[in-house]
């Protein structure tokens, strides 16, 4: 999880990622943050993050980014 909220921080310092649980829905995330955060992760964490994992469920909150990409890692 740390690894993943230091890219957080560093995509957008001015976010709390710890708290926030609406991350899309709410609109804090646009399109081209979450093009810059699948690059990262994919890199970062050794996955590839397909199309039909890009939905906000996925992306709402730093705890289910780290679900999905734990999710990535087993397969």
């Amino acid at each position: 999880m740390d690894q993943l909220m230091k890219i957080l921080q560093e995509l957008r310092p001015d976010v709390d990622f710890e708290n926030e649980t609406a991350l899309i829905t709410n609109g804090i995330l646009d399109s081209f943050d979450i093009v810059a955060l699948v690059g990262e992760l994919n890199d970062e964490f050794d996955i590839e993050i397909k199309p039909n994992n890009l939905v906000p469920e996925n992306f709402n909150s730093a705890k289910a980014m780290m679900a999905l990409i734990e999710k990535l890692q087993d397969e």
